[in-house]
């Protein structure tokens, strides 16, 4: 059976997609970008501004599964431009501390122009 998450403390799925989903002891978070939870838009124009906002998101679906950073096994992490690498880890080590796999790789483009997005996957308690 699946557990659907939906916590106004991270922004709404854009799309036919839920923000995050737990079955057999793992949650799966959606891709997390830089948006704001109260307003809607994007926040921050650099890659650590936009970063942090994105930990922020990730932070409130752990939250909402009673969970913390802790316990991410693996994220996959977006970039829009990978000469932003050094500037996204920096912020991306302040909240990653357990330190899980990862993956990290420059893409196209990211919904709504956002410069990083993380996506992560963890165990349930």
């Amino acid at each position: 059976m699946f557990k659907f998450t939906s916590t106004e403390k991270a922004p709404a799925a854009i799309g036919p997609y839920s923000q995050a989903i737990s079955a057999n002891g793992m949650l799966f978070a959606s891709g997390q970008v830089s948006i704001d939870p109260a307003t809607g838009a994007l926040k921050g124009t650099t890659v650590a501004e936009q970063a942090e906002q994105s930990c922020l998101n990730v932070k409130a679906i752990l939250e909402a599964n009673g969970l913390t950073f802790d316990d991410v096994i693996k994220t996959t992490c977006f970039l829009a431009d990978i000469a932003d690498f050094g500037a996204f880890n920096e912020v991306y080590g302040k909240y990653f501390t357990s330190k899980p796999a990862r993956s990290c790789v420059a893409v196209k483009d990211i919904p709504k122009g956002a410069l990083c997005e993380i996506e992560i996957i963890a165990i349930t308690k």
